[in-house]
């Protein structure tokens, strides 16, 4: 064990002062790397004084200063991609590759935010009434805060923080304490880029620095995401202490194989959105649903083998398609779930719970896992695995596709692989999902478009990056205005009418 990670506070890399630590593993070998200080109420009442502090001079400065410093944040994050990659794939264990794609991902907000002139450009109508003009505003809310999961530790921290302080405010962000290094470097780069000291904080920790971001008087909005029932308590619990929220939950994504659909791109697709970061994506597909039992067929035998040839070993390995799981108690339910779709019936077609690496035989691994036969009533169709597990869900039409898919409780996104221009419209338009793929198995919209779920996938009202991100961290104030023209129309005691 080498390391001890503290917190960012007012400029500054702090150790913790509480006697609670985490863990912090290399999951491809299983041993301890390093451990992290877990935050106290107290310090992250600092966080967020620091925050506090600072705020409102950098929402005195005028938007294109903002925006010049994240173009400088922007340049030294994609010189430090290699390094943020190489931090997330020694504690998270997904590949190199994949790490890599994921802080581009989170770089591309940061490139949206650059455009924050525009972005916050008001309203403005002339003569609503006479000599009577309207602008529209909008202005930071203060200090907001975001609480990150650990698939995403680079990633995600950069689709809220860089925005919200774009738009003005001061941001505190509580990462996942399975793999904090990352949030810790980005807040770094922040202040080398002229972010100023207390602008950009981060605290570690568990339910207790949860709490006290959620009951804190000073934060006024809360971005989340995680598991949907941790979504619902962080979105119930802030929002009763006058928070904002938006709170991203879990997903059960489903993607349909159409009769006439290109077979070999759709298993293509399957392999890498399924596997794909060990499955430990909320956007993973973990439903496969081909239409009639000639595709499904089809579709298992050239499913099967490549699952089977997958290349299985750290992530830091060049030529690695999966690594391993996170933990090693998020492998044992993993493999718990394996286990109880066998008792439930499905049928296993590939069994990956045994899968030892050579070399690394204490490593968080497990094996490509594909169940076929699986019904809607089954838990592992139900529930969130959140790991290497495809379950193939055979449907007779097209109409039984979508009606499976807009009974279930998530409705994060899905995807439909097909050469008709008519199914594909109309599953679009037929789905209750917020992110919808044609030919397309992980649709996550660009930095400029948001990215959210419906039903029980999202709580709050708006998504997050994009527009709908700008709307979040900003609220919006109307200033009428009337200039003395020497006419007096003596006092109005009803409500003014203009026009």
């Amino acid at each position: 064990m080498d390391k001890e990670i503290g917190h960012f506070i007012g400029g500054r890399r702090v150790p913790g002062k509480g006697s609670e630590f985490g863990p912090v593993f290399n999951p491809a070998t299983g041993e301890q790397t390093g451990r992290v200080a877990f935050a106290t109420a107290e310090e992250v009442d600092e966080a967020v004084q620091a925050a506090k502090a600072a705020q409102p001079a950098w929402a005195a400065l005028p938007p294109i200063r903002r925006a010049r410093v994240m173009f400088r944040f922007k340049d030294l994050l994609e010189q430090n991609m290699d390094r943020l990659a190489r931090m997330v794939s020694e504690e998270h264990g997904k590949t190199l590759e994949d790490a890599r794609g994921s802080v581009s991902r989170g770089i591309e907000v940061v490139e949206f935010a650059c455009g924050i002139p525009e972005l916050l450009k008001g309203d403005f109508s002339q003569d609503v009434g006479t000599g009577v003009d309207l602008l529209s505003v909008r202005r930071p809310l203060g200090v907001c805060a975001g609480i990150t999961p650990f698939n995403f530790p680079a990633m995600i921290p950069l689709w809220m923080a860089p925005l919200s302080m774009a738009c003005g405010n001061a941001f505190v962000v509580k990462p996942s304490e399975k793999d904090p290094s990352c949030p810790m470097f980005i807040a770094e780069l922040a202040l080398e880029a002229g972010v100023p000291p207390g602008v950009l904080n981060v605290v570690n920790g568990a339910k207790e620095a949860v709490n006290a971001i959620l009951a804190h008087p000073d934060i006024a909005a809360v971005s989340f995401v995680g598991s949907t029932p941790v979504a619902e308590y962080v979105y119930r619990t802030g929002t009763a202490h006058g928070k904002r929220v938006q709170a991203l939950g879990g997903a059960k994504n489903h993607m349909v194989i159409m009769p006439d659909a290109d077979l070999d791109m759709a298993v293509d697709a399957l392999m890498g959105a399924a596997y794909g970061s060990a499955g430990e994506r909320c956007m993973a597909v973990s439903v496969a649903v081909p239409i009639g039992d000639e595709v499904a067929d089809a579709l298992i035998e050239r499913l099967a083998p490549r699952i089977r040839q997958l290349k299985i070993g750290p992530g830091t390995e060049p030529g690695v398609e999966m690594g391993p799981l996170v933990t090693r108690e998020h492998l044992e339910k993993v493999r718990s779930y394996v286990d109880l779709g066998v008792e439930e019936g499905a049928e296993l077609v590939v069994d990956g719970r045994d899968f030892r690496m050579q070399g690394y035989e204490n490593g968080f691994f497990i094996g490509g896992c594909l169940f076929d036969r699986v019904t809607p009533e089954m838990k592992i169709y139900k529930d969130e695995i959140f790991g290497p597990v495809l379950s193939v869900v055979r449907m007779p039409d097209f109409d039984s596709a979508v009606e499976i898919i807009n009974r279930h409780q998530f409705g994060n996104g899905t995807a439909i692989f097909t050469r008709d221009g008519d199914a594909a419209r109309a599953f679009a338009n037929a789905v209750d999902i917020g992110m919808v793929g044609i030919n397309v198995p992980i649709p996550v919209p660009v930095a400029y478009h948001s990215f959210g779920g419906w039903k029980r996938s999202l709580f709050g009202d708006h998504h997050m990056h994009g527009p709908e991100g700008v709307r979040f961290y900003t609220r919006l104030k109307a200033i009428t205005s009337r200039w003395p023209t020497g006419i007096r129309a003596g006092a109005e005691y009803k409500m003014p009418v203009l026009g």
